[in-house]
């Protein structure tokens, strides 16, 4: 069960995006029984026994060093994301204490409501929309009650509301691997958090889109993010998210939508702004 096996999950699935000649190595047989780089041929490359390393695929290397793990990386040529989301996962085989209830601070919700040109929203670290303004709602999921006491998880809407996750996202298949990116390194901080552990396991059961990229484990900051949306009133807009942390490090943001100033999807923006305002008046 993830997260149990995250630490493992992950090297496999970088093992196997390798070929033996990506590391100097010869090809061998025609035939290999498994994908990618084996953990025989891995092990000598980063200078450690094909046992330990077995051992650390399997979560039973607690005390595995940063030099050993920066030295892996090196092999299996992860990129400085994924070098440090193998250093979390490391860290998750050792610390597995539960986490606090999720709850939206005041302060959070008050910066949201702040924004009044711009779409605005605050997630927690299972994708919850904990607070959005109304440019926010009118944008990612306007079939949703703005003031319902219960707001969406935008993953799940992704996800299970395929439909109109396709319709809205210009590229929905890099919008799913950047939903799972976000859970990959929620569960590498927050590795005791159930309902997250939850929350992957419903859409493995219910998602095969989710379980077919799942098996990738994309790791991604997704700090800035630059996508195409198709709104049925306003038209297509190139907005660039910035997702900011909050400092207390409880795994909540607060993400801001912004279009280039002086472009078309400015005056996009404008006009759903002005489509919000009228509504709401």
């Amino acid at each position: 069960m993830y997260p149990g096996s995250a630490l493992g999950e992950f090297l496999r699935s970088r093992r196997a995006r390798l070929r033996p000649e990506d590391v100097g190595l010869s090809p061998g047989v025609r035939h290999r029984r498994v994908a990618g780089l084996r953990r025989e041929e891995l092990a000598p490359l980063a200078g450690v026994s094909v046992g330990y390393y077995t051992r650390l695929e399997q979560g039973q290397s607690p005390n595995v060093s940063d030099e050993v793990l920066d030295s892996i990386a090196r092999v299996l040529r992860l990129d400085d994301d994924e070098l440090d989301h193998l250093h979390r996962l490391a860290r998750v085989v050792r610390a597995r204490e539960r986490v606090r209830p999720e709850r939206l601070r005041p302060g959070i919700k008050a910066m949201v409501d702040s924004f009044t040109e711009a779409p605005a929203m605050a997630v927690g670290r299972r994708g919850d929309i904990l607070a959005w303004n109304r440019l926010a709602h009118a944008l990612l999921a306007p079939h949703w009650d703005f003031d319902g006491e219960e707001k969406p998880n935008f993953i799940r809407v992704d996800f299970l509301e395929t439909d109109f996750a396709r319709g809205l996202y210009v590229d929905w298949e890099q919008k799913a691997r950047d939903d799972i990116a976000y859970l990959e390194g929620s569960l590498s901080r927050f590795p005791g958090d159930e309902e997250l552990t939850a929350l992957v396991e419903e859409l493995l059961a219910l998602s095969p889109e989710f379980r077919a990229l799942w098996t990738e484990h994309p790791v991604a900051n997704c700090a800035t993010i630059e996508r195409g949306y198709r709104h049925p009133e306003a038209g297509v807009m190139t907005l660039t998210t910035e997702l900011l942390r909050t400092p207390d490090d409880e795994g909540q943001g607060v993400v801001v939508f912004q279009a280039e100033p002086g472009s078309p999807s400015s005056e996009r923006l404008r006009r759903l702004a002005g489509l919000v305002a009228a509504t709401a008046r």
